[in-house]
């Protein structure tokens, strides 16, 4: 585990739509871009392994906070691409991007508003597990999704509100607000309000009137 005094000023990042990573949370990438296999392997040979991902503006540019996985896992294709699993470390806020010469898009972060991303496991004492499951199952139910819901009533309060944030699909704004919420607390009242205005709104593309 890394020190939050060791973290570094700059790191790369990773921006990829909709791919949320979480603090104590795994993300599997598939690499493939000349640019980003040129940033795995400037990553490997540093001492934290760690890369940004962040979520790209709507219009243009990056969002302001990100989270850092470090390298906890890859493997090589034999055409020469990627498997990896980044291991989430801590938010970061993103303060300028780093000119240079790689190809890939380097920045200066501080990471001091996100002390609680390495403290021990998060618990969410108001969590109230069953109403919360029935609710995910009328939502999977209605975007044709299945899950292993015997993992799901066994995992802790933390595992389960972090991958279900990462894995349920999501809008890139949605996800920056998961992302975001200072507390595991804040996290599972927003994936409840996100389920359950999916679930009203319907999907029929009908459009709110105001």
């Amino acid at each position: 585990m890394i020190s939050r005094t060791d973290l570094p000023d700059t790191i790369a990042l990773f921006p990829l739509p909709g791919a949320l990573l979480l603090p104590r949370s795994r993300l599997p990438l598939h690499i493939f871009e000349p640019r980003y296999l040129a940033m795995l392997d400037d990553t490997m040979k540093t001492e934290h392994r760690l890369i940004g991902m962040v979520q790209p503006r709507e219009t243009e540019g990056l969002q302001s906070i990100g989270c850092a996985g470090r390298l906890t896992a890859f493997s090589e294709t034999e055409d020469g691409r990627y498997m990896i699993t980044l291991t989430g470390i801590s938010r970061f806020r993103l303060i300028e991007q780093v000119e240079g010469f790689t190809p890939y898009i380097r920045a200066r972060v501080d990471w001091s508003d996100f002390t609680r991303d390495s403290g021990a496991t998060e618990r969410d004492a108001g969590f109230r597990r069953q109403p919360f499951l029935d609710l995910l199952a009328r939502f999977m139910e209605d975007r044709g999704l299945s899950t292993d819901w015997d993992s799901l009533k066994e995992a802790d309060d933390e595992l389960l509100l972090n991958s279900l944030s990462m894995l349920l699909p999501f809008d890139v704004g949605d996800k920056q607000a998961l992302l975001e919420a200072p507390t595991l607390a804040d996290r599972r009242q927003t994936l409840t309000a996100l389920m359950q205005f999916a679930l009203h709104a319907g999907d029929d593309g009908a459009e709110v009137m105001q």
